[in-house]
């Protein structure tokens, strides 16, 4: 009987702690939180019907124990060093050439991390079972705080294999638990969870926390882990210390294990194949802020190889191998006074918030976007609420959280809108994304930002054709698609009878009209404003089929055997052209005289492709050039046949070499790549004379 009722209670926690695991380890919970505590009910009653198994590592002891006499200092068996900090991309650059220059050309994996933005803290294992938590202190001695890090989301008690190998695995990095596991990362409150510790406080009657880092320090110090327990402390993982009976090669790998071991690590951890992609890759997190619910005031990037960790070594404060981006954090309270619905290019709905203009970094900020509606959820906010917003560094302001113990009852709950609000039409939400989008393509908003990309910049590049004219022009109705661009010029009477125009502007919007006629294939490939459909991948779609025609009459499995043409964007390409709408833009702009390519254009390209004189190089453009825009000498390279690429590797054959060139130009003298000035490369294809 007693052996039935320990595996029932053996089996009790090992279902909670995997579901411990996918809900803040993999932010994937297979049951609702309705049925998880279910399965913690049903624990703690076997458990206090059977003390005899009792256990130190239950998921039960989370909740917290007995109050601690006080702290002991606690010798890190590997010191705890602080991390050299930079805070702008030059210095940024001068890291990554130092780098390289002590790797001697080496090629370099690299991590990057967000840096959260709480409290450094360390977990040793022994054999599986948490054995000690300790703070960073002096980086030498730290106090033991494990009585408070068990109550911590993220920290499991015990650890245990929750999830299989990976095929791609390597066998040093699988299987079993180690003999000493020392994992450091950082504690921290959600964003969330903060909110509610501020209207739990104010209904207390008590003063209101100062910020989510500061709530993280003092509960860490508290002696009653009960109390710790309240604040809802969690945790990332981002770092290794001392370990013993675990091999792996990578930093990545390492993440990889303790993952299934139970410990979170921290969220979109991506390893990149150089430091120059890495950086790349940094604005897209910077960009991504607002989807966190955890403070960050900065970004980490680390080499991922840990015998070229070993080879850079440390300084006597910080290792050579890692560094901060970090950026000045700036935040301000303020009022949602309403928001509002923007529709964009594709029909995407996006709410905005209107706020009561309040001062950040030296700007006043009076918007800031919500993204979706699944953003609007997770933050809760209402029109009336008071938000923090913050803007870090050169980011676009967004708002952290709302301030809900400053809630006075006026608020009103946003409802997102079930019908465009330009055309009315029913919305329809992206099949398993988050994205709520207005189906009719002849929506007057989509109509607006589909014609302003159409002519900007990166398209069809119609100087003097902005938003504020195309609002006026669609407004007269001298606008309602794409070809009747090509038809203002038949209309150049009425439009001097418009506010705000004269001749001279009218003449000079017609001749760039007239110039964009014979834009390249791709640029109108861009500017159709197809789903997926970037410069890059529409110059590769006119290189392959040479002409409108041929891709409008190309199968999906045509379009996806295109190099880097995988099967989203082949199904997003054929479903355009195959629809009655699609059909019609190409006929009208066939007609109206632009350049929609050929088939010979086609068979050109594929020639260059075969016998041009950069055929199977690979070639990367960096600095600020002279005579072409980076887009222009791309072009340039694919048209005699080579690839152009973002990064610098021992794959490049070339180095296209501009003003302030930075850190790819050193990597290229590095690893023995040839650099060319822009000039030296148009010689070179016979685009430029000597003489010019």
């Amino acid at each position: 009987m007693s052996t039935t009722i320990r595996d029932q209670i053996e089996s009790l926690r090992a279902t909670i702690r995997r579901h411990d695991a996918l809900y803040y380890v993999h932010a994937a919970p297979e049951i609702s939180d309705l049925e998880y505590d279910r399965l913690m009910r049903a624990l703690l009653e076997l458990e206090g019907q059977h003390p005899e198994f009792d256990s130190d590592e239950s998921p039960t002891r989370k909740v917290g124990g007995a109050p601690i006499a006080g702290f002991q200092t606690v010798e890190h068996r590997v010191p705890m060093l602080s991390i050299d900090n930079v805070y702008n991309e030059a210095e940024l650059s001068e890291f990554g050439n130092r780098v390289a220059k002590l790797l001697q050309g080496q090629p370099c994996e690299w991590l990057v991390e967000y840096k959260v933005d709480g409290v450094a803290l360390s977990l040793i294992y022994e054999h599986g079972k948490l054995l000690r938590a300790v703070t960073r202190g002096d980086g030498r001695r730290g106090d033991d705080v494990t009585h408070n890090a068990r109550t911590m989301r993220g920290v499991p008690l015990q650890l245990a294999n929750l999830a299989p190998s990976s095929a791609g695995d390597s066998p040093a990095t699988s299987g079993g638990i180690p003999t000493i596991l020392e994992v450091r990362g950082e504690a921290y409150i959600s964003n969330s969870d903060f909110a509610q510790l501020q209207l739990e406080s104010v209904q207390r009657g008590e003063e209101p926390l100062k910020n989510s880092r500061n709530a993280t320090a003092g509960a860490i110090k508290l002696l009653d882990p009960t109390e710790c327990a309240k604040r809802r402390l969690r945790f990332f993982a981002h770092s290794v210390g001392s370990l013993e009976g675990m091999v792996f090669p990578t930093h990545g790998e390492f993440l990889k294990q303790i993952e299934r071991l139970g410990i979170p690590s921290v969220p979109r951890t991506t390893v990149l194949p150089s430091f120059e992609s890495a950086v790349e890759y940094c604005q897209t997190l910077m960009q991504d802020l607002h989807t966190l619910d955890f403070e960050v005031d900065g970004l980490v990037l680390k080499v991922n190889d840990l015998a070229m960790r070993q080879e850079l070594g440390s300084t006597s404060k910080s290792p050579r191998w890692v560094v901060a981006f970090k950026w000045e954090k700036y935040e301000a309270e303020t009022r949602v006074a309403e928001i509002s619905v923007q529709v964009g290019k594709t029909g995407t709905l996006t709410p905005v918030a209107t706020l009561a203009p309040v001062e950040i970094a030296g700007t006043t900020v009076s918007r800031a976007s919500l993204h979706n509606k699944d953003e609007i959820e997770r933050l809760g906010v209402q029109i009336g609420d008071w938000v923090i917003v913050e803007k870090a560094g050169k980011i676009i302001p967004h708002v952290v959280r709302v301030e809900a113990h400053r809630r006075d009852g006026t608020e009103i709950p946003f409802e997102f809108p079930s019908c465009c609000p330009e055309c009315k039409t029913p919305v329809e939400q992206d099949e398993g994304g988050v994205y709520i989008r207005c189906p009719n393509p002849g929506c007057p908003a989509q109509l607006r930002e589909a014609l302003r990309y159409f002519a900007s910049r990166a398209a069809m590049d119609i100087e003097g054709l902005g938003i504020k004219l195309i609002e006026q022009l669609t407004e007269h109705q001298y606008l309602s698609s794409f070809a009747d661009i090509y038809r203002l010029a038949g209309r150049r009477a009425e439009m001097l009878q418009l506010e705000r125009l004269g001749e001279k502007s009218v003449d000079n919007l017609l001749a760039g009209i007239e110039a964009s006629r014979q834009r390249p294939l791709w640029r109108l490939l861009t500017a159709l404003n197809l789903r997926h459909v970037g410069t890059r991948t529409a110059q590769l779609l006119a290189d392959h089929f040479g002409s409108m025609d041929a891709i409008a009459k190309a199968t999906e499995a045509d379009l996806a055997q295109v190099e880097e043409i995988g099967e989203v964007i082949a199904k997003s390409v054929h479903a355009l052209f195959a629809s009655e709408y699609g059909q019609r833009i190409v006929a009208e702009l066939k007609d109206l005289g632009l350049n929609l390519g050929s088939e010979a254009d086609a068979a050109a390209a594929a020639a260059r492709q075969a016998e041009g004189m950069l055929s199977g190089k690979t070639l990367v453009v960096t600095g600020t050039l002279v005579r072409h825009k980076r887009d222009e000498m791309h072009a340039l390279i694919q048209k005699h046949g080579g690839r152009p690429a973002g990064s610098v590797s021992k794959n490049t054959d070339f180095l296209i070499a501009g003003a302030d060139a930075g850190s790819k130009l050193t990597k290229a003298e590095s690893l023995g790549v040839k650099v060319l000035s822009e000039d030296e490369f148009l010689t070179m294809i016979g685009e430029l004379t000597p003489s010019e």
